[in-house]
């Protein structure tokens, strides 16, 4: 396969259409079209589908896409590996997070960076994991810092089984209740004794988590709200609305002078890690991340209180 006519190809699929793609690329649609028309011939099967929603990969287009995103994620490494012949104390790195880490972990590690090499920096997007994962696999971005749940099915994605991945600790879930409830200032929770509680609801991951624990608890829950925002989560909970379960991560970036914190039995933890692609290990702003999230993963935070 043209190397070219991949990396185009791929242009077309991220931008949904032959005339988007033509336009980031500053090309002609003809030229651009005569190129994906030409990898179809070379392949010998059709790889995009165009219809009135615009141009849509087919099975063997997204096997070629699949692979021009590991072309265009070398080619990056390689321009970043020639820099830093250059210079290894300048670049970026483009790093997607999910919130909490976003708020806690992720600028401790970048005052580390600028302290020690001021012309390395990080460019952050915020996403939850499967979203960073998904914008790590399309080389929007270089690295991604995500968690897993301990109880949760494992992940035998093609992409997640071909990424380096660092480990950076675990982080606890615990009980977020109205200070003034019934079961606040316990020692210990058992989940059981929420079964009639009104709940709240965090991201995709996080929703998932509670149905699962709930479930081995013998009990539905009545989730009430859903959000991703952990202080619309505390609040909701200030207000006597609901209870929830909460990453440490989200309690030491935020609290809520209104809730009261609990460790809770049978929820267990998550596990966070940086990834990316192996090629990317070369890029200078990447080592120095990966150095200063490993040196910073466990320092405070100050609490902030709001409410």
């Amino acid at each position: 396969m043209d190397a070219k006519r991949m990396l185009i190809f791929g242009a077309v699929v991220r931008a949904g259409s032959l005339a988007a793609a033509a336009r980031e690329l500053g090309w002609t649609q003809p030229a651009v079209s005569q190129h994906v028309r030409a990898l179809e011939r070379e392949l010998r099967v059709p790889l995009i589908v165009r219809g009135a929603r615009g141009t849509v990969p087919t099975e063997a287009g997204l096997i070629v896409l699949a692979h021009a995103n590991a072309v265009a994620a070398r080619l990056r490494a390689a321009d970043a590996e020639v820099a830093a012949i250059a210079d290894s104390t300048a670049g970026s790195v483009r790093l997607a997070t999910f919130p909490t880490a976003g708020a806690t972990l992720v600028p401790a590690a970048m005052e580390v960076m600028v302290r020690r090499a001021p012309g390395l920096e990080v460019r952050l997007t915020d996403a939850e994991p499967p979203q960073a994962l998904g914008l790590l696999d399309s080389g929007d971005v270089d690295a991604a810092l995500v968690f897993r749940y301990d109880d949760e099915p494992a992940n035998s994605d093609r992409l997640v089984r071909t990424l380096t991945d660092h480990p950076l600790g675990e982080d606890a879930i615990r009980l977020v209740l109205p200070a003034e409830h019934r079961l606040a200032g316990r020692q210990r929770v058992r989940l059981t004794e929420l079964a009639d509680e009104r709940w709240v609801g965090g991201c995709v991951q996080c929703r998932e988590h509670l149905m699962r624990v709930c479930a081995r608890a013998g009990f539905a829950p009545d989730v009430r709200h859903s959000t991703d925002d952990y202080v619309i989560v505390q609040s909701l909970v200030a207000q006597g609305l609901a209870v929830a379960l909460l990453p440490e991560l989200a309690l030491r970036s935020v609290r809520n002078r209104g809730i009261a914190v609990q460790d809770v039995d049978g929820v267990g933890i998550r596990r966070i890690s940086l990834t990316h692609h192996p090629d990317a290990a070369g890029i200078p702003a990447l080592r120095a991340l990966v150095s200063a999230l490993t040196e910073t993963r466990t320092s405070p935070v100050t609490d902030l209180a709001v409410g």
